[in-house]
This record gives structure tokens, C-alpha cells and sequence, in this order.
């Protein structure tokens, strides 16, 4: 069951990169600031990596120690919500107290990354 919601999101969260990435590219191009297409482009690239580690989360759920896979798995979503969503809304509104919401996101992608490691050394 748990294998299959990450997998579900992962893959979700792949598409949505992808179709992000494509959007800023062709979409963005002359409507933001160099500066503010960065960010997108940040934004983009952190939500892929971390669908890719969704999905690594669901392939090793059941080498792994539980709970370790499960907690990995919500804090890399929660870190895409968190990170690149803050970074998007920051795009897309120019308000700069989004900036402020992108550090938590930050801190669960390491926090994720730490659950599967404690999880390979307890297994």
C-alpha cells in the first residue's frame, strides 16, 4: 500500500516537473526577470530530484527498516510542497515572504535523505 501512494506521487509530482519545466521554457521566457527564472528553474529541478527520491522511497520500502521508508517518502513530498512551492508562489505573486516558507522545505529534503539512511544502518 505504501509502495503504491509513492509511487503514485512520485510519478505525479515527475509529470508535474516536467510539465513545469517545459511551461517556464516556452511560456516564462520574457515575462520574468533572469532572476525570477532562476528561481523557476530551481523550483523545477528540486521538485525532479525529489520525485526521483519518492519513487526511490517506494522501490526500497520493503529492504529497508520501517518506519524509516514511510518517513522518508512524506518528508520528500512535504519538501516539495514546502520548497518548490514556496518557490513557485514566489514566482508567480513576486510576494517575498514565500522566500521564507522555502527553508522548511529545504530542511525536510535533509531530514528525508537522513530517514533513509537510518533506515539502511537499522537494516
Amino acid at each position: 500500500m505504501m509502495e503504491r501512494f509513492f509511487i503514485v506521487t512520485g510519478g505525479a509530482f515527475a509529470f508535474l516537473a516536467v510539465a513545469a519545466g517545459a511551461f517556464g521554457a516556452h511560456a516564462l521566457k520574457g515575462k520574468l526577470t533572469t532572476d525570477m527564472l532562476a528561481v523557476f528553474d530551481t523550483a523545477v529541478r528540486y521538485q525532479m530530484a525529489h520525485a526521483l527520491a519518492i519513487l526511490l522511497t517506494a522501490l526500497l520500502a520493503s529492504r529497508l527498516a520501517a518506519p524509516w521508508p514511510a518517513w522518508a517518502g512524506g518528508l520528500f513530498t512535504a519538501g516539495i510542497l514546502l520548497f518548490s512551492g514556496s518557490l513557485y508562489a514566489l514566482v508567480f505573486t513576486g510576494v517575498r515572504a514565500f522566500g521564507a516558507i522555502t527553508p522548511l522545505g529545504g530542511m525536510a529534503f535533509l531530514a528525508g535523505w537522513l530517514a533513509i539512511l537510518i533506515g539502511a544502518l537499522r537494516s
